[in-house]
């Protein structure tokens, strides 16, 4: 642990110690009227100015053309500050994670940070802003942290006190209430060469950001997934139906699958945890996908505090490129990715007392503006750095938010990878679109639309 984060972990101590676990008092809720941004990140600026103050984030308002599809580069006159590579990696090594730094190691000629000035564009609806101040003075984590009571509509621990509150504003964060994202999966193979797993069609709904509704109208589900492949031919018609709670110990998830051959549904209690996303060939697992999905109880999470790293963000021009351009054998192209200097929160999950899991140690850097998971590094049962992720974060200013699902994954010692949710290409890319009926997030509809 660096001088940086045990700082900051002492910081976090201190403010623990004279809080109760969830909600906080009201005096300490109105710092996000002020020296925090609504949703709790730290309003201003850092002491050399590489990371500017937050002065509202970008939205439809600031940005011409906002809900074209595809998105354009908005920051299309930005130029490389500097180049993160082997040759000074050692030099940046406090501004980078440890699987960073392994994947400039592990693939020197290639691997290297673009780093561009940072831009804060998350930003929120004033709705979402005011639900988030009112879920930090009454939600609470309950059965030890794996479930959240009393939230809606924000961000419900936007001045977290623990690693699972800052992992449940991870799994909360505001995303825009019901989109469709086509995608593409492509997975790499340690001689250099990508395939594409799958095509599909995802189709999302958060009825815990429903505009129109409250704490009170509120049935405890809070997204809810409706998937669909495309390709190759024997994988078209295969469809997927998730539904996450917010409590995740007494109710959990429910899912459900249905196979184009066998013209069933069936449930699918294995979409979860440490098993192998079949839809990605089996190279990232379950919970991996969004960097972080689903149920937190596998781990005890360890909030190691806040510091200032090198991130993946605004990638807006990334998702205007084509597959060859943004593909590059062993990774993204290091050409087309944006990084900028950010504040993320640190969060260390290990493996809870009498729990499996195939990783047993994981290490999860959040970006503190928008809440989403950016990197991750996980460990094999001997300690050993094993698998390393990173997301591809883009801007949306007309829903507005910093949106975060591309991620890639990477098998260090396999010599393999996967870049799961791909948008380019597309014509839709994460498109915000009119709310559906709940009953279309239902097996019955699910085999209704799947049976030809």
């Amino acid at each position: 642990m660096n001088n940086k984060i045990k700082t900051l972990v002492a910081t976090t101590v201190l403010i623990a110690c004279s809080n109760t676990f969830g909600a906080v008092s009201s005096e300490e809720a109105m710092a996000l009227k002020n020296e925090l941004t609504p949703l709790g990140a730290e309003r201003a600026g850092n002491a050399d100015g590489s990371i500017p103050a937050w002065t509202g984030g970008v939205t439809e308002a600031d940005v011409a053309n906002a809900t074209a599809q595809p998105r354009e580069n908005y920051f299309a006159d930005d130029a490389v500050q500097y180049v993160v590579d082997k040759n000074n990696v050692d030099e940046y090594s406090e501004l980078l994670s440890e699987g960073v730094q392994a994947l400039i190691n592990k693939y020197p000629d290639s691997f290297r940070l673009n780093v561009y000035e940072t831009r804060r564009t998350a930003a929120a609806p004033e709705w979402v802003y005011e639900n988030t101040y009112q879920n930090a003075l009454r939600a609470v984590a309950t059965e030890n942290g794996n479930s959240v009571e009393n939230a809606y509509g924000g961000t419900p621990f936007p001045i977290p006190k623990t690693g699972a509150e800052v992992m449940w504003n991870h799994l909360l964060r505001w995303k825009g209430e019901s989109v469709e994202l086509p995608f593409r999966v492509f997975v790499g193979s340690s001689d250099g060469k990508t395939t594409l797993a799958v095509a599909a069609k995802d189709e999302h709904q958060m009825p815990y950001y429903y505009e129109d509704g409250d704490l009170d109208s509120f049935q405890g589900d809070a997204l809810l997934i409706r998937q669909l492949q495309t390709e190759p031919a024997f994988k078209a018609g295969e469809s997927i139906l998730i539904r996450d709670p917010l409590d995740q110990v007494n109710e959990g998830r429910k899912a459900w699958q249905y196979l184009a051959g066998q013209r069933r549904v069936r449930r699918a209690p294995t979409i979860a945890f440490d098993t192998p996303d079949f839809v990605a060939s089996g190279q990232n697992y379950f919970d991996e996908v969004f960097m972080f999905f689903g149920s937190l109880e596998r781990y005890d999470w360890n909030l190691l505090g806040k510091q200032e790293m090198l991130i993946p963000y605004n990638n807006n021009a990334f998702l205007t490129k084509t597959f060859d351009e943004v593909l590059d054998g062993h990774h993204l192209n290091s050409d087309q990715m944006r990084w900028e200097k950010h504040r993320v929160w640190v969060v260390e999950a290990t493996l809870a007392e009498g729990k499996r899991h195939v990783v047993p140690k994981k290490r999860f850097y959040v970006d503190e503006d928008s809440w989403s998971v950016v990197l991750v590094d996980g460990y094999d049962a001997n300690g050993e750095l094993w698998r390393v992720q990173h997301a591809v974060p883009f801007v949306a200013p007309e829903i507005p938010a910093v949106v975060t699902t591309t991620f890639t994954a990477f098998n260090l010692p396999a010599d393999t990878w996967v870049v799961n949710l791909l948008y380019n290409e597309q014509d839709v890319q994460y498109r915000p679109v009119r709310r559906r009926p709940d009953i279309y997030f239902t097996p019955d509809a699910l085999a209704g639309s799947g049976i030809r």
